[in-house]
């Protein structure tokens, strides 16, 4: 059993074969992908999966906070899995999404949040920016 299925079983969530090949497509998903992506990938697997079984499956581990989804300016959602903590940098004109991690950053959210007073929960910082021509 994965990591990902464990965590799914902890929040008591049912595990289908179904269910199952939606978690590995997005296991092995190195971008951030759209319900259609997800659907796609899956269909290739087990073609008898639905866009419907694909929509409820992330709706319920978005809502058990397996998944974070993310809507970065665009009129779709994108996906992942909500394993590890990081931040993204968007590319205005190619849509190119970047993860990073920074210690400062880190540091000066946790500041910030201490000097108004408060513990800091939660923090979700997306940079968009346009590639520096040179």
């Amino acid at each position: 059993m994965t990591d990902l299925e464990q965590a799914c079983a902890k929040a008591g969530l049912k595990m289908t074969g179904q269910r199952r090949v939606i978690l590995k497509v997005l296991d092995e998903s190195e971008d951030h992908p759209s319900v259609e992506e997800v659907y796609e990938r899956t269909k290739e697997i087990d073609s008898s999966i639905s866009m419907a079984t694909v929509y409820r499956t992330l709706n319920l581990l978005d809502e058990l906070d397996l998944v974070t989804r993310h809507e970065f300016k665009e009129n779709f959602a994108r996906y992942e899995l909500n394993m590890n903590h990081h931040h993204h940098l968007i590319d205005v004109e190619t849509g190119d999404v970047i993860e990073f991690q920074n210690a400062a950053i880190e540091r000066m959210k946790e500041e910030i949040a201490k000097s108004l007073g408060y513990d800091l929960i939660e923090c979700r910082l997306e940079l968009y920016g346009k590639k520096i021509k040179k």
